[in-house]
């Protein structure tokens, strides 16, 4: 595994113990585990698959204020992910990509995705 993504999947470790030290409403806990679901069965991933659903607030021009970034592994090195503008909370089953683009949201090893 490249070393970005060994950091990569620290941070998202970390970030996962953090969110999870915190209390989180059953509501917003309710939403995250639907989202993973739907991500699951709409990709085919194997129930060991990582995947990662957070909510993130954004501060750049043209931003929606509250986005989730959904991240996945399909293996040890191949990260997908891509962001839906709105809320956990708010997000549908339509609001997923289609399957058929699962090679196309792999994300590129030094890409960014702070414009989005």
């Amino acid at each position: 595994m490249p070393a970005s993504h060994r950091r990569l999947r620290t941070k998202v470790m970390a970030l996962g113990r953090m969110r999870s030290s915190k209390k989180q409403r059953p509501d917003q806990a309710a939403a995250v585990d639907r989202v993973k679901l739907w991500t699951r069965e709409r990709f085919r991933l194997p129930g060991d698959a990582a995947i990662l659903v957070s909510e993130v607030a954004c501060g750049l021009p043209g931003c929606p204020p509250i986005e989730t970034v959904i991240a996945l592994w399909t293996d040890s090195e191949t990260r997908h992910h891509f962001k839906v503008f709105k809320p956990i909370a708010e997000v549908v089953e339509d609001d997923l990509p289609p399957s058929w683009m699962k090679n196309a949201l792999i994300a590129e090893e030094g890409a960014s995705l702070e414009c989005c």
